[in-house]
């Protein structure tokens, strides 16, 4: 499978019902989008979703950003992806991630082990005596140097969440240049920086307390004073690119510049501010 230049990233539970699905996976079809990303947190079942997007499109793809490896065992994920792609024209990318305590023990009730042993040895379930599945379009989050290697070792690349350019330029070197380095970034169309930064933080404040993110965030360079008091005005500046659509354009090419293969577009919006939404998409979709 190849992997197109840009992406839109969205999460189910911001749709209001089904039918508003549908209509938002075909508005980003029509927008040329190569592929729309979605996790797994909150809301719907992961594969269950996939199914029903893929089923309402034509050409985009739909790829789990992410699936987290304690809800499903390998042999299920293996079968799973293995279906939608048969039944959908190869248009299922399986996304894996290690996901966060607080989700594997507190709402899974599982123990969460050490992210890499566990992801070694989900991602050798999966593969175990399938010979061809070094062409299986599998990929992970990955941030920190660790499961990034693992990515260019045993999948089509790497999933990055909440990062930065440089941090894009860095997992580069890691992966190589045959790699899949498929960047999610939080966007909107707002000047004015204060409403910008409020959109930001209220977006971001879900992330802010996992351990998985701000040691990620420290390794980048940002200080615990960025992370206090709902995000510094730069840690905020970064995670969500703000201004014109010009001005975010700009911002959302230093990614390909620093190595990126894939972008993948998250519209920051009021609550329930569907138009908002869809405008972004629309007004960045020839990034």
């Amino acid at each position: 499978m190849k992997l197109g230049r840009l992406g839109a990233w969205y999460a189910a539970d911001k749709h209001a019902s089904p039918a508003a699905m549908a209509a938002f996976v075909k508005t980003v079809e029509a927008l040329g989008y190569d592929t729309l990303w979605y996790p797994e947190s909150r809301g719907y079942e992961s594969f269950s979703f996939a199914a029903f997007m893929l089923g309402h499109t034509k050409t985009l793809k739909l790829g789990s950003s992410i699936a987290s490896i304690y809800a499903r065992d390998a042999f299920t994920s293996r079968r799973g992806m293995v279906s939608l792609n048969q039944l959908y024209n190869d248009r299922f990318i399986l996304g894996l991630g290690v996901s966060h305590t607080p989700m594997v023990e507190g709402v899974r009730g599982h123990t969460y082990e050490k992210p890499i042993p566990a992801m070694r040895k989900y991602l050798n379930g999966i593969t175990k005596d399938q010979p061809e599945a070094k062409d299986w379009p599998i990929a992970l989050a990955a941030l920190r140097p660790l499961m990034l290697k693992l990515s260019a070792e045993m999948t089509q690349g790497a999933l990055p969440y909440n990062t930065t350019a440089h941090h894009t330029a860095e997992a580069k070197k890691i992966l190589g240049p045959d790699k899949w380095l498929a960047i999610e970034q939080k966007v909107t169309i707002e000047t004015d920086p204060a409403k910008a930064r409020a959109l930001g933080r209220e977006e971001l404040s879900r992330y802010m307390v996992l351990d998985n993110y701000r040691n990620a965030w420290l390794e980048m360079g940002f200080t615990e004073a960025d992370l206090s008091d709902g995000g510094s005005d730069s840690f905020i500046d970064q995670m969500v690119l703000w201004g014109t659509a010009d001005q975010v354009k700009t911002k959302l090419r230093a990614h390909f510049d620093a190595g990126a293969t894939h972008v993948a577009i998250q519209p920051v919006h009021p609550i329930g501010d569907t138009a908002s939404r869809d405008a972004i998409l629309k007004a960045l979709a020839d990034t």
